[in-house]
């Protein structure tokens, strides 16, 4: 059924690629995007792509009013939420910040569709929910604990928040997708992550340094208990991620009320083995050293993605090698990011 979904944060990375996945399956897409961590150039190239645009709004979800004309001028059926500041390190500094633009615009946003009556709603949450103490790995049965950071803590009250509104009202169909760590970029090499200053995540950080426009990769903590002393995430490809929202949204139509899915491989990679995976791939060697471990931060995790595969029909497709080789390709095309256009 072709519908029109408003996707907050739309013009960012997982936004964007989740817009272009959202058109190619034929719905009508309105993009509402501040721009702090988004570009206009982004949705261009989206529409490149699909072949026809989306519609763009530039505004905050923070914004009562524009919210309110946004749900009277458009026929939206369903919200995909991605508008939010996603930096553990920047969070632990800001923690003001993160819960105003996580928090306060999550609520603002959900008296907005509850006004309007939409109650369709997929929101973009993280595996830090779990907290600092739980089975690896992790899974949907595991309770959540208290995570590390401002960042992850914000993202947990949003499901609180949603859990208690699902209770409230029966009309609400929720989506709850807990990421793990996405990577990697659109194969066209049109569309990937463009951050901005010197980057949070390790990939983006490992082209730049490949590309000349940083000396080398700080990595942060090398005394963790892990095999070789680094962090080990579970790392998924941003299309995969893309695919496993519209499997979610197509899902509320038999799942009401509040769901949560997790969106990972199951694998969990160490940052030297990610090194090594970008200079295979690559062909380029990659200078590093070994930086404190950051504040946040915790050894290991990666996910349980069963429940996904089983009620989604969703599993990540995409491997270490064409994470490595999409991601390079991005930034060898694009060495300014957006800016290079």
């Amino acid at each position: 059924m072709t519908e029109t979904v408003l996707v907050t944060g739309g013009a960012g990375y997982i936004g964007s690629h989740t817009t272009l996945a959202l058109l190619q399956a034929g719905h009508d897409v309105l993009v509402l995007d501040n721009l702090c961590n988004g570009s206009p150039e982004a949705l261009r190239r989206v529409a490149r792509v699909a072949g026809r645009a989306p519609r763009f709004i530039e505004g905050d979800v923070r914004d009562a009013a524009l919210l309110a004309r946004v749900f009277a001028e458009h026929p939206v059926t369903a919200v995909m939420h991605f508008a939010g500041l996603k930096a553990v390190g920047e969070s632990v500094r800001e923690p003001l910040r993160y819960y105003d633009n996580n928090v306060a615009g999550s609520l603002a946003l959900c008296q907005a569709m509850q006004s309007a009556g939409v109650h369709r709603f997929v929101f973009s949450s993280s595996a830090t929910v779990y907290g600092e103490h739980a089975p690896i790995p992790y899974s949907e049965a595991t309770p959540v604990g208290r995570p590390t950071n401002p960042y992850g803590r914000s993202k947990l009250m949003v499901e609180d928040l949603l859990a208690d509104l699902a209770q409230s009202d029966p009309r609400w169909r929720i989506a709850v997708l807990r990421y793990f760590n996405p990577v990697g970029a659109h194969e066209s090499g049109l569309i990937g992550e463009d951050p901005s200053g010197i980057p949070n995540n390790l990939l983006p950080y490992i082209t730049q340094v490949a590309v000349g426009k940083l000396r080398e990769l700080a990595v942060f903590g090398g005394d963790y208990p892990t095999p070789d002393g680094t962090g080990v995430r579970d790392y998924i490809h941003v299309v995969d991620l893309a695919d496993g929202h519209l499997k979610a949204l197509h899902a509320l139509g038999q799942h009401t009320g509040w769901n949560v899915w997790n969106l990972g491989t199951g694998q969990g990679y160490s940052v030297l083995q990610m090194v090594r995976a970008f200079e295979d791939a690559s062909g380029r060697r990659l200078p590093y050293r070994i930086a404190p471990r950051r504040a946040g931060d915790i050894a290991q995790y990666w996910s349980d993605p069963a429940k996904a595969q089983r009620e989604l029909g969703w599993h990540a497709r995409r491997g270490l090698p064409e994470m490595m080789r999409d991601a390079w390709r991005w930034q060898q095309a694009n060495p300014q990011g957006y800016a290079s256009s």
